[in-house]
């Protein structure tokens, strides 16, 4: 009997759940079920009020009472008894999907059905396809994201996307909400996605690659910086070492001057004091000769001596010797030195109050990372003065307002003489002032269009070519505003841009970074316009070319 049984196990298989019947019930076409699994299929079409099998598809239009088939749940029992226990291998770890069938011991899933929103060990993989002979069912590897592909409202599966809503919907919502919307299927979309997907991951990866460069250069003028640095301190300690050395050696030698010239008259003082101590003493012997013998009474004696101690000698010492210096003092030195000292710091300090701004501004050109201006406010800490060149002008442009506003005029200026850097061809000028570092300016215009450009000194100045016309070349590039239309030019390259919806334009230069960028000015906000990455290998000079009743004005 139990072989019997086991031969046919399939026909006690619940095709719901691909177990053992739990609880069987028979519906009036034959078919067995878990009750639990029929019930549950059944609560699901509640709202529709109409059930069916889910094998033969068979309708009833009123929900069948289901009764216990004991004879089935006698032949199921006594096969749960004789049924091997289920052994693999393939059990399921942290990480692999589990079969959604297996009671005990859940197993490594093999492969999962979309039609049955399960995934099936290999053991139930064989009931599942036993189960549904000839029925096409779409079989794909294990999979654990299967509830993600049920519509939570039509509880059917989602294999529509809706690129209006960009949704994945199921039919139903295809038929209601979603009616009338640009739809796909959810394959269709997946291929284009996909495609998609691996452009975002190639950009992500050049990107990757670009910052990993990046921060390689970053660490590189990081350490660059830090040695740069201490080399700077190093040469202004050296520096400050040598001016303190150079005065030491001056104040050596006003103090060995001092100190010759001490030695000097000191010596020659001991000298004259030697001298005239001798003398003292020469002449003090003298009065004592002088007061002996003129105590003595015998005239005889006196008169033989007197003779000869009463002729005083001549002093050997000038008599103005001593009396030209009453006292000696180094006060005049000490008078000449606080001078000196005065001067020096007067001078020393309007020395490094010129170098100090040279410093400070070389200092605050050594960066790591250069961070450009945001607000407008950033921007005019850069704010440079211009002044236009009337050498450089065409005859047509008039200056005035000391060289900031230039008009075009159908008639030339007559004050203009010859001058190699004019421009003779096109109605453009270049201003004196260059800029090397990082610079930011502001014009207004008016009238049928100008150009607002930066350029090379070396461009021609000779017909209207495009070697002289800003942007038509690789000396210049220029910002065209005009009435109805706005665009940039470089290498002769045109680009069309937004309109400018204001007459002041302001332009920002970092010639170090290479960047040039052009914004439309207002009361309340700052516009780019254009901005361009490149290269600057000389000094750039603001430039204008003025159309015909028009001008600018630098403020």
């Amino acid at each position: 009997m139990a072989a019997v049984i086991s031969t046919k196990q399939d026909l006690f298989m619940c095709s719901i759940c691909l177990d053992l019947l739990k609880d069987p019930v028979t519906l009036h076409c034959g078919h067995n079920y878990c009750s639990g699994c029929i019930n549950g299929c059944w609560d699901q079409e509640d709202q529709k009020g109409v059930y069916s099998c889910p094998q033969c598809r068979k309708t009833f239009t009123a929900r069948p009472v289901l009764n216990k088939n004991n004879v089935i749940a006698e032949l199921v029992e006594e096969m749960r008894k004789t049924r091997p226990t289920i052994q693999s291998d393939a059990t399921a770890d942290d990480g692999d999907v589990e079969c959604d069938i297996c009671s005990e011991g859940k197993l490594k899933a093999v492969k999962s059905c979309l039609d049955c929103l399960l995934s099936y060990c290999e053991t139930h993989f064989k009931f599942h396809n036993q189960l549904h002979p000839g029925r096409n069912h779409s079989i794909i590897g294990a999979t654990g994201h299967l509830q993600e592909r049920i519509c939570s409202l039509h509880k059917k599966a989602l294999d529509i996307f809706c690129r209006t809503d960009q949704s994945c919907i199921c039919y139903f919502c295809l038929m209601e909400e979603h009616k009338g919307h640009d739809t796909v299927s959810a394959a269709a979309e997946w291929g284009i996605k996909k495609e998609e997907l691996g452009d975002i991951q190639t950009r992500c990866h050049q990107t990757i690659q670009k910052r990993e460069k990046e921060v390689q250069e970053l660490r590189r003028a990081v350490e660059t910086l830090k040695s740069s640095a201490q080399s700077a301190v190093e040469h202004s300690d050296q520096m400050f070492d040598d001016i303190i050395c150079s005065a030491e050696r001056r104040r050596s030698e006003v103090t060995e001057l001092i100190r010759a010239q001490e030695k000097a008259e000191v010596s020659r003082a001991e000298g004259l004091l030697e001298r005239l101590e001798q003398e003292i003493s020469e002449l003090k012997k003298r009065v004592d000769e002088m007061e002996q013998l003129s105590h003595t009474q015998d005239p005889i004696h006196f008169l033989k001596n007197v003779g000869s101690i009463s002729d005083i000698p001549d002093s050997t010492i000038p008599a103005n010797m001593v009396l030209s210096h009453p006292y000696l003092s180094f006060e005049p030195v000490k008078t000449s030195v606080s001078e000196l000292k005065t001067q020096l710091e007067e001078k020393l300090d309007l020395i490094f109050k010129q170098e100090a701004v040279k410093i400070s501004a070389a200092v605050s050109e050594v960066q790591a990372v250069v961070t450009e201006p945001v607000t407008r406010e950033d921007f005019l800490k850069y704010n440079g003065h211009f002044t236009l060149d009337p050498h450089t002008a065409n005859t047509y442009l008039h200056l005035s307002e000391e060289n900031r506003r230039v008009e075009r005029r159908d008639e030339p200026a007559l004050s203009y003489p010859d001058h190699p850097e004019r421009f003779h061809g096109l109605c453009q000028v270049l201003c004196r002032e260059g800029v090397s570092g990082r610079c930011y300016w502001e014009v207004e215009w008016s009238g049928k269009g100008v150009d607002i450009a930066v350029s090379y000194k070396t461009v021609s100045r000779e017909g209207a070519t495009n070697d002289s016309y800003f942007g038509k070349n690789n000396q210049s590039c220029r910002l065209s505003v005009e009435t109805g239309k706005t665009f940039f030019y470089q290498n002769n390259t045109r680009t069309d841009l937004p309109l400018v919806a204001s007459s002041r334009v302001g332009v920002y230069v970092d010639h170090r970074a290479g960047t040039l960028a052009f914004y439309s000015i207002s009361d309340t906000m700052m516009t780019l316009l254009h901005k361009v990455q490149t290269t600057f290998s000389q000094t750039l000079y603001p430039g204008f070319a003025i159309g015909s009743r028009s001008s600018v004005k630098l403020l």
